[in-house]
This record gives C-alpha cells, sequence and structure tokens, in this order.
C-alpha cells in the first residue's frame, strides 16, 4: 500500500517551526562551542540538496556552513585520502553539512572503478576508527543515507529531462549511476555492513516523498543535539545620530533599469 503524501500546506507549516528550531540550535552550537558534523549520502535523486538546502536555509553561514567538494585534484589524489575532507572538518561553534563526504571512495569510486581494490578495501578499514578519532575529538557525527526507490528515482530523472532549468542538476555520473543501479546498491550494502557502527551509525531517511524526508532529516537532527533557545530575548534598535547628513544628488548615481515599472 503506497503511504500517503504530506499535504504542501501542512509541509510548509512544519517546515517554518523546524526552521526556526534550526535557528536556535545553531545560536546554541554557537555559544557552547560545539562542533557538528553531518553527512548526506544517497541514491542520485534522493532529495539529498533540497535537504541540505532547508537546513540552511535561513541559518547564518557563518555558522552553518555546506561543503560539496568537486573531484580531487591531481595533488589532492597523492594525498592521504580522508585529508581533504579533515580540512572541511567544523571547528567550535560550527555546523558543516557534507554534501557527499569520504564515502564515495564506498559508492561512485568504487562503482566507476576511480579506486583501487587496494584503496576500496582500505579505506572500508579505516573508516571506522577514522569516525572513531572524530568522535573522541568532541565531533558531533551524524550520517544521513537518503533511499529512494527505483520507480521514483526514474520518475525525478525524467523531471530533470524534461525541464530545461532542472536539466544542470543530470551530470554524465547521474546517467551513468541510473544505469548501474544494482553496482550502487551493492557496493551499498557493503558500505553499510563496515560503517555502520554503533559510536557512528547510518541514519536512513526514506526519501520517496521528498517533504517528508526534508521534516524527519530536520527532526531528527533536533532531537538528536540537546540545545536551549537563546533567541526568546527582544531586541532592542538604539537611537539614531542626529540627522545632519545630506545625501548626494540622485541623478549622480547610476541606477539598475526599472524592467516592471
Amino acid at each position: 500500500m503506497t503511504k500517503r503524501r504530506i499535504a504542501k500546506i501542512r509541509y510548509e507549516q512544519e517546515l517554518e517551526r523546524l526552521q526556526r528550531e534550526l535557528v536556535k540550535l545553531q545560536e546554541w552550537v554557537k555559544q557552547e562551542g560545539l562542533k557538528v558534523c553531518i553527512l548526506f549520502e544517497g541514491r542520485d535523486a534522493a532529495g539529498k540538496g533540497g535537504s541540505i538546502k532547508r537546513i540552511a536555509e535561513r541559518t547564518n553561514p557563518r555558522i552553518v556552513r555546506i561543503v560539496a567538494l568537486d573531484k580531487p585534484t591531481d595533488r589532492e589524489k597523492t594525498q592521504w585520502y580522508f585529508q581533504r575532507y579533515v580540512a572541511q572538518l567544523p571547528a567550535a561553534g560550527e555546523i558543516v553539512l557534507f554534501d557527499r563526504s569520504w564515502y564515495n571512495r564506498a559508492g561512485v569510486e568504487r562503482v566507476m572503478g576511480f579506486c583501487t581494490d587496494d584503496e576500496y578495501w582500505e579505506f572500508l578499514r579505516s573508516c571506522p576508527d577514522f569516525e572513531r578519532m572524530l568522535i573522541r575529538s568532541d565531533i558531533i557525527l551524524l550520517k544521513f543515507w537518503f533511499s529512494v526507490n527505483d520507480d521514483e528515482q526514474e520518475r525525478r530523472f525524467q523531471s530533470r529531462i524534461d525541464d530545461p532549468s532542472k536539466r544542470w542538476k543530470l551530470s554524465p555520473m547521474d546517467l551513468e549511476s541510473r544505469a548501474r543501479w544494482v553496482d550502487y546498491s551493492r557496493a551499498k550494502d557493503q558500505m553499510f555492513a563496515t560503517t555502520d557502527t554503533k559510536a557512528s551509525p547510518w541514519w536512513v531517511v526514506n526519501a520517496d516523498d521528498k517533504r517528508k524526508a526534508r521534516l524527519n532529516c530536520i527532526q531528527h537532527i533536533l532531537s538528536t543535539i540537546a540545545y536551549e533557545d537563546l533567541t526568546s530575548a527582544r531586541l532592542e534598535l538604539p537611537g539614531r545620530q542626529a540627522d545632519t547628513y545630506v545625501r548626494p544628488p540622485l541623478d549622480e548615481q547610476t541606477y539598475v533599469k526599472d524592467y516592471y515599472s
């Protein structure tokens, strides 16, 4: 039986409420000097980017930072695999949202042959230890896997193909992932078998309904990290200086044309 999708008006109301809570969370993270690292992984077109966008939408970009790394440079390919990700980890008072992460090695690199077998198995051996090191360093680590069924992914791919404003979302790698659905499934299963640990579990988000996925993901973050409301005190605007300022003539400035007059 197909689960009922959430109504748009209810979704928007709940999203607004949750985004207000995210602002409270960010202020608590800043005051307490917490270090929060959240990974977003999953199928292409599963809705990771949309969820990240809604999390960051009303927050302070100086506190909540999105990291979406491009493919490694020739120099980065010679570094310790985790090195370029370590440089992006949060300092005190920061929340970092990884739009894909070091798990690229367990997914796209494995399936597409961008790493050797030895590099792949070494990643699976070392990743749990790496994450335990992060946690011992007082980093709050959350890992989300966005799960979408085959038919829904196909529908979203088709929607992007049909809409010129969305075609940029479909890279050649995305199209190839569609052709290699089974290979990606096996890679995901192996990744979970090795890296879904008690210290750092994978939290699976059912993403067949994008709206529900966003709300559930945000609610989980809020329920996982204890915080207090530091935003309740009303601010008072200071008085302005005495009005001795004379504005230069308006015709001396160059204005953007009013296209909608």
